[in-house]
C-alpha cells in the first residue's frame, strides 16, 4: 500500500510539471507564418514521424513482454536456451539503416533548398533589413528607405526580407520562430537570411543564443502589414527628430536590458559596413558565414 501511494504521487507531481511547463510553450514552430517556417514545420513532423518508427514499437514491447512472459501465464513458450534469430537481426539492422537513409536525404536536399542564402522566388521586390546585434538590443537599418529602428520592424505581407545580419558584441543568434531559419551573427562578419510572412501579424523575434546578463530580454518585434501601411510606417519613422549617427551609435552600443522601441529618421551611409570592418584588420571585405 505504501509502495502504491508513493507512485501515485510521483505520477500526480509529474503531471503537474508537465502542465506547467507546457502552458507556457506557445509552439511557434509548429504555427508558422511564411514560406520558410512552413517548410520547416513539416521537416519537424516528418523527422518526428520517421523516429517515431522506432520508438513506438519500444514502447509497445516494454509492455508486451513483461505481460506475456509473467509469472502466472503458464501458456507462454519457455526457451532457456534460445539465442538467436535471423528475422530479429534483420528487423533490427534494416529499419535503423532505412530511417538513416531516409533523414539523410531530408538533411541533404532541405539544407540546399532552405539555405539562409538562397533569396526566395517571388514577383515582388525584396525589402532590405541590416540588423546588428548590441548589448542587448536590435539595431535594425533600412538602407532603402534611409531610416533606422531598435528592437522594432516592419515589413509588408508577402513581399521578400532580405537579412544582413552581423553582431557589435559576442556571437548571438538571429531568430523569428514563426517566420523561420534561425541564424548566427558574429562580430566582424556578415550573414544572411532571406524570410516571409504570408500573414498580417505581429511576431517575436529573439536572440536565441546566450549573450550575457541581458539575453533574456533580447527580443524585439517584427510587425507584418499591408504595403501601404509599411509606407504609412515608413514615413513616419522619416518625421521623427533622431538621427543614427556615430555618437548615437556609441551610446547604443553600452549594455542596456529591456529597451523599448525607438526609431531614427536618417541613417549615416553604410553604417552597416563601418560596423562590419572596425573588426576586421589587413582584409577589407566583409566575411561571410553560414552559421
Amino acid at each position: 500500500m505504501i509502495a502504491r501511494k508513493y507512485v501515485s504521487s510521483i505520477s500526480k507531481l509529474l503531471t503537474l510539471c508537465a502542465v506547467t511547463l507546457l502552458s507556457g510553450c506557445h509552439m511557434a514552430l509548429l504555427d508558422p507564418k511564411g514560406p520558410i517556417g512552413a517548410q520547416e514545420k513539416w521537416l519537424i513532423i516528418l523527422s518526428f514521424a520517421v523516429m517515431m518508427i522506432v520508438v513506438i514499437p519500444v514502447f509497445l514491447m516494454a509492455f508486451y513482454f513483461p505481460w506475456k512472459y509473467r509469472a502466472s501465464n503458464k501458456n507462454a513458450e519457455y526457451k532457456p536456451k534460445w539465442s538467436h534469430s535471423n528475422k530479429i537481426e534483420v528487423v533490427i539492422w534494416s529499419v535503423p539503416a532505412l530511417i538513416i537513409v531516409v533523414l539523410s536525404y531530408v538533411v541533404w536536399t532541405s539544407t540546399h533548398e532552405l539555405s539562409p542564402f538562397r533569396p526566395l522566388a517571388s514577383k515582388q521586390k525584396p525589402i532590405t533589413i541590416e540588423a546588428v546585434a548590441l548589448d542587448w538590443k536590435w539595431l535594425f537599418i533600412y538602407p532603402d528607405q534611409h531610416i533606422a529602428t531598435v528592437n522594432h520592424i516592419e515589413f509588408p505581407t508577402g513581399v521578400p526580407v532580405n537579412f544582413r545580419i552581423t553582431s557589435d558584441t559576442v556571437m548571438t543568434s538571429f531568430f523569428i520562430p514563426r517566420l523561420g531559419s534561425q541564424i548566427y551573427a558574429m562580430a566582424g562578419m556578415q550573414t544572411e537570411d532571406h524570410l516571409q510572412a504570408d500573414e498580417p501579424g505581429v511576431y517575436t523575434g529573439r536572440n536565441s543564443q546566450f549573450s550575457g546578463r541581458g539575453f533574456s530580454s533580447m527580443d524585439f518585434k517584427a510587425v507584418a502589414t499591408s504595403r501601404e501601411q509599411f509606407q504609412r510606417w515608413v514615413a513616419r519613422v522619416k518625421q521623427t527628430r533622431t538621427k543614427l549617427d556615430l555618437a548615437t551609435l556609441k551610446r547604443l552600443e553600452k549594455p542596456s536590458e529591456g529597451d523599448s522601441a525607438s526609431y531614427y529618421s536618417d541613417v549615416v551611409p553604410h553604417l552597416f559596413d563601418r560596423i562590419i570592418k572596425k573588426y576586421m584588420s589587413a582584409d577589407t571585405n566583409p566575411k561571410k558565414t553560414h552559421a
